[in-house]
This record gives C-alpha cells, sequence and structure tokens, in this order.
C-alpha cells in the first residue's frame, strides 16, 4: 500500500500534467477541498471543478514542492510555490502551504493557504478566479 506522502506526490504530478479529468480518482467520495480564503467545496466533482478553474485561467501550471511531511495519522504538509502562466507567457508565483489528510488511499481532506490578496495583484485580477 502507498503512503499517505506518495499518494499526494502522485496527485501533485498529476496537477502539474494538467490531467484535471483524472483527479478526481485521487479524492475520496466525501472530501472536501478548501482553499481557505474561499469557501470549502464538498466531493470529488467539486474539487474538480475548482481545479478546472485554474486550468481556465492558465496556459500552465506548476506546483513545486519545497517540503513535505507526513504524520502518524496520515497527514500529509506541503510547502509548496503554485506558479500559473497566463496566456502572455508570464509565469505567477504563490507562496503555499498545504495540508492534505489520506484515508483508505484517497485525499479525504484538502486544504491549501495562500494570500488571496497577493494571489489576485500578481495575476492583475480585482476579483478571485476561484469564486
Amino acid at each position: 500500500m502507498k503512503t499517505a506522502t506518495e499518494i499526494v506526490t502522485e496527485f501533485l504530478q498529476a496537477c502539474d500534467g494538467r490531467d484535471v479529468a483524472g483527479l478526481a480518482r485521487f479524492f475520496a467520495e466525501d472530501c472536501v477541498y478548501h482553499n481557505i480564503p474561499m469557501e470549502p467545496v464538498f466531493g470529488p466533482e467539486a474539487a474538480v471543478s475548482v481545479l478546472m478553474e485554474f486550468a481556465r485561467v492558465s496556459d500552465e501550471w506548476r506546483w513545486d514542492v519545497h517540503y513535505i511531511a507526513e504524520t502518524a495519522e496520515g497527514v500529509v504538509l506541503t510547502e509548496r510555490t503554485d506558479r500559473i502562466r497566463d496566456a502572455a507567457g508570464t509565469w505567477h508565483d504563490f507562496p503555499t502551504m498545504g495540508a492534505f489528510e489520506v484515508r483508505a488511499g484517497k485525499i479525504s481532506a484538502w486544504r491549501d493557504y495562500f494570500d488571496l490578496g497577493q494571489a489576485m495583484a500578481a495575476m492583475g485580477r480585482a476579483a478571485a478566479p476561484f469564486a
């Protein structure tokens, strides 16, 4: 059986590959995904819908993991720089801290912490793109 860290690493690699349609397989049916500045969403389809917004507002994205740690309970903590490339070819970087709860080989909860104002200013947007 894979460790929680291996599952989260595979998930983040799939995100980098923009395999958005295939991402639902990583989530438990009762999962919650919460970008902390915004409202949480529930279920694999809702989580993928939020990720589709990344695909909609970017030509490419990468989530560079700097540090990753796993607790005995299967919580995986990631310190990352989430990078989004816009249509003009400009990369926008967002320092992000993520917490993934893994249960029975699936992500049951995912919380990302980042500065929404910083993210929106970098992308030149007045409103959150992931509402």
